[in-house]
């Protein structure tokens, strides 16, 4: 029962990643790589500071993030950065309290709760790491197998000296 209970986590744990990963992926490779320049510009006109600096620095959060999940290497690592990622675009783009239109108001309302679900899926990720089915998982069983296996050491220290006659 504890295998199967092992899989069904580390096949959700999976399943989370990817799918908390895509997003991030998706806009750095399909928006923010290809049109790098009205990015800039769109992120200027939204009050971002060294707009082209940041770009750069959003797109390596994204990439190194994302990538990070999907392997499940580094997934607190990894996780941390789209959270930095996540509050920065939060707070810059969907800025819901600024806006007099109801509908703009409402409309980005709703893109700032998804923002920060999105953000407590990669809290919790940063807090329980990449689960079972990840590197970071395989690396965690291989330390535990590598400490609960006796060393050399140990094995000599247990054997009875022999006494020289």
């Amino acid at each position: 029962m504890e295998q199967f209970a092992t899989a069904v986590q580390g096949f959700i744990s999976l399943l989370a990643r990817l799918l908390i990963a895509v997003i991030f992926l998706a806009s750095a490779i399909g928006n923010k790589i290809p049109q790098f320049a009205q990015t800039a510009e769109y992120m200027a006109s939204e009050g971002v500071p060294n707009p082209k600096f940041a770009l750069f620095g959003a797109i390596g959060l994204l990439l190194l993030g994302g990538l990070s999940l999907i392997a499940g290497a580094w997934t607190r690592v990894g996780a941390g950065f789209l959270f930095v990622f996540i509050a920065a675009a939060t707070y810059y783009f969907h800025d819901f309290w600024t806006f007099a239109d109801p509908s703009q108001r409402q409309l980005q309302t709703i893109q700032f709760m998804k923002n920060l679900a999105i953000g407590g899926g990669l809290l919790s990720m940063m807090a329980f790491g990449g689960g079972p089915w990840s590197v970071d998982g395989w690396i965690a069983i291989k330390r535990e197998e590598a400490e609960s296996t006796p060393t050399s050491k140990s094995r000599s220290a247990a054997k009875p000296q022999q006494q020289a006659s």
